[in-house]
Formats: C-alpha cells, sequence, structure tokens
C-alpha cells in the first residue's frame, strides 16, 4: 500500500484527544500557509470533528493563523438543505468554526437538495470547485472512522467505496442515515500531505485496530487511505485497546 506508514499517537480520553488534535492542527496550518501561502484542508463532521473544531476555535493562539489563506472543505456531506442539524458543515459551524475569521468564499460547503437538482450535481459541482482551487492536493485530511470501519460517507463493502477517477461521488443506500450523501473518493484522500484519523471510543476500537493494520478493503476504508508524507492515528486509549 502506498503512502506514509500509520503512526499512533495515544491520549487518555475524548477531551485530549480533542484539544491535542486542534493544537496539533493550528500549527499545521500555520505551517502551510508560511511554506506555501495558502492551506487546504478536509474537515470531518461527527462529534470527534465537531469537538476538534471547538478545541481549535477555542485556541489561546488560533489568531496566530492568517485565516483569509485557509481553505476548508468537507471530506463528506449527508445530501441535506444548507442549515440541517445533521449536516457535518452545521455542526462544525456551531462548534465554532464560523468564528475563526475565514473568508466566505473558501469555506467550500456541498450543495443541497434545496439549490442542486441531485447529489450527482452535487458531486460534479464540488469535483468542479475542487479542481478550480487546486485542492486536489491537500495540506491536511481529518477524518473520524466509524465502527464499521467507514470513512467520510466510504463504507466497506458499497460500491462508492471503490469509485476512482474522480474525485467525488454521490452516494445512495448508505448503510446508515441518511442514505443519501456526496463524498470524496478515496483516490482523493489520499493525495494529502497529511492524513490524520481522529477516533475516541470502546466501539471504536476493532476500527482503529484493522485501519491501523492495513485490513482489506471489504473490512476497512480506513485502511485504504495513507497521507503521502505522514498518517497520523490520534486516539484515545479506549479506541487503542484492540492494538498491539
Amino acid at each position: 500500500m502506498s503512502g506514509a506508514a500509520p503512526l499512533v499517537l495515544r491520549h487518555p480520553d475524548t477531551t485530549s484527544v480533542a484539544a491535542m488534535a486542534g493544537g496539533r492542527l493550528l500549527a499545521a496550518v500555520q505551517d502551510a500557509v508560511v511554506e506555501r501561502g495558502i492551506a487546504h484542508v478536509a474537515l470531518t463532521g461527527g462529534s470527534m470533528g465537531s469537538a476538534l473544531v471547538s478545541a481549535l476555535a477555542q485556541h489561546p493562539q488560533r489568531q496566530i493563523v492568517d485565516w483569509s489563506r485557509v481553505h476548508v472543505w468537507w471530506g463528506d456531506e449527508r445530501y441535506l438543505p444548507a442549515g440541517d442539524g445533521d449536516r457535518n458543515d452545521t455542526q462544525n459551524d456551531r462548534a465554532g468554526l464560523s468564528s475563526l475569521g475565514l473568508l466566505p468564499e473558501h469555506v467550500h460547503r456541498v450543495a443541497g437538495p434545496d439549490t442542486s437538482a441531485s447529489a450527482e450535481e452535487s458531486a460534479a459541482a464540488y469535483e468542479q470547485a475542487l479542481r478550480e482551487h487546486g485542492a486536489g492536493l491537500w495540506d491536511i485530511v481529518l477524518l473520524g472512522v466509524g465502527p464499521d470501519g467507514h470513512v467520510a460517507s466510504l463504507f466497506p463493502g458499497h460500491p462508492a467505496q471503490l469509485t476512482a477517477d474522480v474525485l467525488a461521488v454521490a452516494v445512495h443506500d448508505a448503510p446508515k442515515p441518511p442514505p443519501v450523501r456526496v463524498t470524496i473518493t478515496i483516490e482523493c484522500l489520499s493525495n494529502s500531505r497529511e492524513v490524520w484519523f481522529v477516533v475516541a471510543g470502546q466501539d471504536k476500537a476493532e476500527a482503529v485496530a484493522a485501519g491501523v493494520g492495513g485490513a482489506a478493503a471489504a473490512q476497512s476504508s480506513a485502511a485504504q487511505v495513507r497521507g503521502l508524507e505522514r498518517t497520523l492515528w490520534l486516539v484515545d486509549e479506549a479506541a487503542a485497546s484492540r492494538l498491539a
């Protein structure tokens, strides 16, 4: 498997995972802006994604970053109307993303049914935006991991998981609600300088072990994604309990 081998960083609990990941992200974004003048970050949803954004928004040194040079995207989004509480961007906004000082045009949201005719149309528009802004090469991709080993909305065994040669794809009949989503592909997620998996909880222990251990695609989507330069697993002790 290409990409950087996984490095596991253990933390005592969920709170420390989020706090340390938030501080680490602040430093990584600052480095990218200084080195390249711009940063592209793919955010994740779920409780850990929101906890990480909250930790970042509350960091005492957050203003060290020139946020006008930062573009944020989402690895996946639920195909729901703008502002719906189940959308990843809505949850991240409420966690503090909107307080960072990002330029509105640098916050790249997936269109929902209120502004697009279909999930396929939204996926095509998202891919076009990715190509226009050069985010085909990420600085940091953040991913949560489900107990079943899925990342973004790429579920093991689902046809969307194996989609190649595109950056974004529509997902129908997802095995957990809502059933319709838009997701960035494994190929696109892996085209990142760094990939960070941010995971906590005993219910994720099997998925963490499979992801770190390089399980087959049928068992783990997480195992198929690695950063070009670095692959980090930021986990709490409970999530790491099945690791050797």
